[in-house]
């Protein structure tokens, strides 16, 4: 009689055995599969939350950079108002004498600088009628109302500016007080 060994039986303890470790392979191939999954979902969590940084980091850099731009263009609008605040005092040195040639020079040169602010957008303010605005002009004096309304604007020291909205400088102001008494 021909004796069978363990493993050579078709339905004896290694086919048991064989089959535990079959199911112990699979369920380590499962648990496996599920730490990769889990590992791929958290560096596509972390990917996309370094994307979105970037993209957030992007636009702070745009929007700093513009920022920047615009201060510098600001800053040297508000030198150039030196300037033609400057020209515009010798053009009125000169008014009594509108024949002269300097007038005339003057006149011109005053009327391109005018011309450059208007290019860039720079609207003047302060005009004598309007009223008084504490966002807009800046009071240097007060004077009687004299039959214009009280908080209005009687004369204008220096003209201010702004542009897109943004003041550049306020104007400087005399403002209306009181009765025509000057009370």
């Amino acid at each position: 009689m021909e004796q069978r060994g363990p493993e050579t039986g078709a339905g004896g303890p290694s086919a048991g055995a064989d089959a535990g470790t079959e199911q112990t392979a699979q369920d380590d191939a499962a648990v496996a599969r599920q730490e990769l999954e889990r590992r791929l979902a958290a560096t596509e969590d972390r990917l996309l939350r370094a994307l979105a940084d970037l993209d957030n980091q992007r636009k702070r850099v745009a929007r700093d950079l513009e920022r920047g731009r615009l201060d510098t263009h600001e800053r040297v609008l508000r030198d150039w108002l030196e300037v033609i605040d400057s020209g515009e005092r010798a053009l009125a040195a000169y008014a009594d004498r509108a024949q002269d040639p300097i007038f005339s020079g003057l006149a011109a040169l005053v009327g391109q600088m005018e011309d450059v602010l208007r290019r860039q957008s720079v609207q003047r303010l302060g005009t004598p009628g309007e009223t008084f605005d504490p966002e807009r002009h800046e009071a240097v004096g007060t004077a009687p109302a004299g039959g214009v309304p009280e908080n209005s604007v009687v004369a204008v020291a220096r003209p201010g500016y702004a542009m897109n909205g943004r003041l550049l400088r306020p104007a400087q102001v005399i403002v209306a007080r009181g009765g025509g008494d000057g009370a």
